[in-house]
């Protein structure tokens, strides 16, 4: 359904058309997408993708379907997403929570459960203790883009002050600065 771009160009054996449109897919859906809706089932399937690049298309272009998402695919596939939350591997890590903050946005019936499990962020394992502290840092932006949907602004509070000490100083600044938003 995408306008001058076939779904078979990501199956490409030329790497200039495949990730030529998968940039042109993420573009579409944040722009238009009502226009790449019809393929959300296409984007569901890419998640099993064993190219990790095209596993993060399809995760950012998911998220923002989420905005014209008429048949609640979303609401069937968040577990799924959420499970990417675990998966070990920092840029899988962060292009979710970067579709979950659009997710939550879109579907707010959604954004209790997703904070949940981005509060539990620091628990999981990344592949470094550097890389942990960059997915809190993104965790933080999404509890600052999401600050309007938090019911209960005490429920991130702990998370915020213990970050106020995390050892990386652009995360430490993150908390410093929302904890000034949040709690004026």
């Amino acid at each position: 359904m995408m306008e001058e771009m076939n779904l078979h160009d990501f199956s490409s054996t030329n790497p200039r058309i495949k990730y030529a449109c998968a940039k042109q897919s993420i573009m579409v859906s944040q722009n238009k997408p009502e226009k790449l809706y019809p393929d959300t089932d296409f984007f569901i399937e890419l998640l099993d993708s064993p190219n990790n690049i095209m596993k993060w298309t399809a995760i950012q272009v998911i998220g923002n379907l989420s905005k014209a998402d008429r048949e609640d695919k979303i609401s069937d596939i968040l577990p799924r997403l959420l499970d990417f939350l675990k998966c070990g591997k920092l840029i899988t890590v962060n292009n979710t929570i970067l579709a979950l903050i659009e997710i939550a946005k879109n579907k707010p019936e959604h954004s209790d459960r997703i904070m949940d499990e981005l509060l539990k962020i620091e628990d999981y394992r990344l592949e470094t203790p550097e890389c942990t502290n960059i997915a809190i840092g993104k965790t933080l932006i999404a509890f600052d883009r999401l600050k309007s949907l938090i019911k209960d602004k005490r429920r991130i509070l702990p998370f915020i002050e213990k970050q106020k000490n995390n050892p990386r100083n652009a995360t430490r600044k993150k908390a410093l600065m929302l904890s000034r938003k949040i709690f004026k």
